[in-house]
Order: C-alpha cells, then sequence, then structure tokens
C-alpha cells in the first residue's frame, strides 16, 4: 500500500497495516513558496532555514498526537533535479510552453482536465483560484517554473534561473518515492482544487500511464461553522490545545468526526473528548488492577460464550466501520458496550459473582488494547494518563490537587454533621470547574468532568 499525503491519519495506517498491507508513507513538505518567502524576508531569515525550523516543529506535535512517522519525507529544495526531470518531461511530450523563462502547463492540452473536482475550464476565472498573466494561453495554465526575482532563491534550469511552481513538486516527489502509479493521494479538501486537479494534469502529461487508486480528502476544523484559518484569526495551535487537554483527549476529538466531514472546535466537544478517553483508561486500569490481584494464570480458551460472542461482535463491527472509508466514530461508539461488560464485571454483585471472571475480564481488556493500538489511542501507562488527565482538568480548574482534596475534606465534615446543605454546596462548586466526586465505602476520590456551565449550556442549546 502507497500513500502520498499531508493528512492520511496514523489509524488508517496502523489500520493498514493491521490487515496485513506493507505501507509506504510519503509526507512531502513545501519548503519553497511565495509565502514562506514573503515571511522570511519580514524576518531578514533564509527561507530554507525558516522552513526548516517551522518542519521540525510539526514534527513534535505530530509525535505529541501519537501520529506515526511517514516512510520517507521529502522537501522541495532537496529535489529540484527531480522536478526539473519532470517539467522537461512535459515539454517534450507537448503539454507545456515556455514564456521568457518561465514554463506554463497548458490545461486544453489535457482534455481531461477537472475530472476530479468537476470543474470545466470556463469555470476558471482569471482572478479567483487562478493567476492573472496576459502572457498565458489560457487563464488557467498554470505555472511549472517561475524566472528568478530579486531577493527569492533560486535554482538553475535549461530555461534560466527560477524555481519550482507550487503544483510540480508534490507530482515529481510522490514519483520519486511511489512511482507514477500508487495506491493514495490525500489532503484538505481545499486542495482538491486547483491542487491536485493540476497535480494530475501534468502527472499524467509527463506519464501517460500515471494513476492514483483513491483520492482522499478531509474536512476542514471550524469555529462557529467558519473555516479555522489564519486569515480569520480563528485559529488554534496544537500546542495551544494540548496545554489544556491531552493530546489522547484532542486525538479522540478529532476521529470523533470522520475525516471527510468539517468538524466543529468547541470547549464543549474537548471537554467531552477529555471525559470519554479518562473514562476508557479508568476502566481498563480497574480491569487491569483486577486481574494482578486474582494471581491466577489465565486460560484463554476458557472464555464464557456470552463474552466471547460480544467480543468477536466488537471485533467484526471494528473492522466494519474501519474497511467502510475509515469511520472512526462508528468505532469509537462500538468500544461502549466492551467498556461497560468490564464494568458490570468489577462493580455490580452479579459481575463479581460470575464464573469465569477474570479470563472475562483478561480477554476483553486484550481486545480493546489492541483496537486502540491500531486507532493510536494506547498510552504508555493506563496510570500514567490518569494522573496526566487529573493534571490538564486541574489547570483548566485552575485549583491545585491540594485544594480539592481540602475541598472533599470540609464537605466529608459536612456530611458527618449531616450538614447536607453545605456538602451539596461544595459538590456544585467543584462541579462548577468540571471536577466530579465520587462518593465509596473507601471515602470520596474525585475525576475530571464536564464543567457544570457547559453542560447546562448544552442542555439548553
Amino acid at each position: 500500500m502507497r500513500a502520498c499525503t499531508s493528512r492520511l491519519t496514523s489509524s488508517s495506517g496502523r489500520y493498514l497495516k493491521h490487515l496485513g498491507y506493507e505501507v509506504c508513507y510519503v509526507r512531502n513538505f513545501t519548503d519553497v513558496d511565495d509565502k514562506i518567502i514573503a515571511r522570511a524576508n519580514e524576518l531578514g531569515e533564509d527561507p530554507i532555514s525558516l522552513s526548516r525550523r517551522f518542519c521540525e516543529e510539526f514534527s513534535r506535535d505530530m509525535m505529541q498526537l501519537q501520529c506515526l512517522p511517514p516512510s520517507v519525507e521529502p522537501r522541495v529544495s532537496d529535489h529540484m533535479p527531480q522536478i526539473i526531470d519532470m517539467i522537461k518531461q512535459i515539454l517534450d511530450n507537448g503539454f507545456a510552453y515556455r514564456v521568457d523563462g518561465d514554463v506554463y502547463f497548458s490545461v486544453e492540452k489535457f482534455p481531461e482536465y477537472g475530472r476530479l473536482s468537476g470543474r470545466k475550464l470556463e469555470d476558471n476565472r482569471a482572478g479567483e483560484r487562478v493567476a492573472v498573466d496576459s502572457r498565458k494561453r489560457n487563464p488557467a495554465d498554470f505555472a511549472l517554473w517561475k524566472t528568478a526575482k530579486e531577493g527569492e532563491p533560486f535554482w538553475e534550469s535549461p530555461w534560466g534561473p527560477g524555481r519550482p511552481g507550487w503544483h510540480i513538486e508534490c507530482s515529481a516527489m510522490s514519483a520519486a518515492y511511489l512511482g507514477y502509479t500508487f495506491d493514495i493521494h490525500g489532503g484538505g479538501m481545499d486542495l482538491v482544487f486547483p491542487h491536485h486537479e493540476n497535480e494530475i494534469a501534468q502527472s499524467c502529461a509527463a506519464c501517460s500511464n500515471s494513476n492514483i487508486g483513491y483520492w482522499i480528502h478531509n474536512g476542514f476544523v471550524t469555529v462557529d461553522s467558519e473555516k479555522m484559518s489564519k486569515s480569520l484569526g480563528n485559529f488554534f495551535t496544537i500546542r495551544e490545545v494540548i496545554d489544556l487537554y491531552h493530546p489522547l483527549a484532542l486525538r479522540l476529538f478529532l476521529m470523533g468526526t470522520h475525516y471527510r466531514s468539517p468538524i466543529n472546535y468547541s470547549d464543549f466537544l474537548l471537554e467531552s473528548a477529555s471525559e470519554r478517553v479518562f473514562y476508557i483508561y479508568q476502566t481498563l486500569q480497574d480491569c487491569e488492577s483486577v486481574l494482578e490481584k486474582s494471581g491466577s494464570p489465565l486460560e484463554d480458551d476458557s472464555v464464557p460464550s456470552d463474552i466471547l460472542n460480544g467480543i468477536n461482535k466488537f471485533h467484526s463491527d471494528f473492522v466494519a466501520s474501519m474497511s467502510d472509508d475509515l469511520h472512526t466514530p462508528v468505532t469509537l461508539a462500538a468500544l461502549s458496550e466492551p467498556l461497560k461488560t468490564i464494568n458490570d464485571l468489577i462493580h455490580t454483585r452479579k459481575g463479581k459473582k460470575q464464573a469465569r471472571r477474570a479470563e472475562s475480564l483478561g480477554a476483553l481488556e486484550k481486545t480493546i488494547r489492541e483496537v486502540l493500538t491500531i486507532l493510536g489511542l494506547m498510552p504508555a501507562s493506563y496510570k500514567e494518563v490518569l494522573q496526566e488527565l487529573r493534571e490538564k482538568a486541574l489547570k483548566r480548574a485552575g485549583v491545585t490537587e491540594e485544594q480539592v482534596l481540602e475541598r472533599i475534606h470540609e464537605r466529608t465534615d459536612a456530611r458527618k454533621k449531616k450538614d447536607y446543605v453545605r456538602s451539596d454546596v461544595i459538590r456544585k462548586e467543584l462541579a462548577a470547574l468540571g471536577i466530579a466526586l465520587m462518593d465509596s465505602p473507601d471515602g470520596t476520590a474525585w475525576r475530571p468532568a464536564m464543567p457544570l456551565a457547559l453542560q447546562e449550556n448544552s442542555d439548553s442549546a
């Protein structure tokens, strides 16, 4: 399975590997373009150095989100020979023309132009998604090579010093590592036109056998139904989000919507995701604790039939949903039943008495762990991630754990004095901060929860 995309999620890569495919995943970096050059000039920095710094920061963010690293990560500045060779081939095949040191692709020479986006040539009005240039034979023609301008980096070529156009780099680098025919190509939905449309045209012009098996395009992250973007000033960086929310909570939030659909960023949805991952990991840690106390070796072939049937159904639902265009929301929803079964076996009177309880718990935990691993949601340690989730919740609430425990102590004293009004006030005050209290014969514990105001706003919406 060969794929070239900037946003092929690591869950899809892991799932393809789970199915037995050998995955070659190429994620390219554009480190030379108009915006980078303009920003570098503003900062008085070399464009390639600026790009390298941001590429490294991006890789750190992806690591935090447990995204698998690509098989190869090519950069434009390292692949000028391949880019120039492809432009030569396109010119030799009669699909491009030269103008004053620039090279343009002639869209009229490629009758299938528009097959991905469904757009017709007459829809491409100059000045909208295509640059205005009177030297073009058609307003929709796009640059393969741009002649050098003062203050910009450049490379030598048969057409004079210059740099590549935006689209050609992706075709050249994917061909270098995957060939002209490969399985999956993806990116944001805003890249369907003109970027991916132009990639198809120039790749087919260079090699008539060029073909992509599947094009996948992810929806935008929106804020109040508007696309999140730097130009609108309504964006949040990954670093800003994971300063307050655990990276695995952010990952689950993103996977809670199908990748092709827009996903609305909100505190409510992030809190919901954070609460959900806490529940998942708490359940699995409780399961682990029970199994450690049981002490006896587990017999895989002695799991009760009703538990085994439930596990088989969960696995079947998982494969069906992930094989149906990576439908992660359905997969995440399917986790509910096996997690509920674990909690019933651990906490209910009936569950504690069930025959082969330890074997059932062991089989359930193993199955869920395997699915979480494929989804990229498996932590190094249940105990550690739960503590990290608590710390993030305390930071959002603006309190320390010592302060929370002090309030719990005050509430315990109030209950001993039968001052239930005071007890309820303390519980509600903590709930308003996103701190839920759980009473048991062993005392009172706390866990992160949806802040009361967000709950009430959601209920009234």
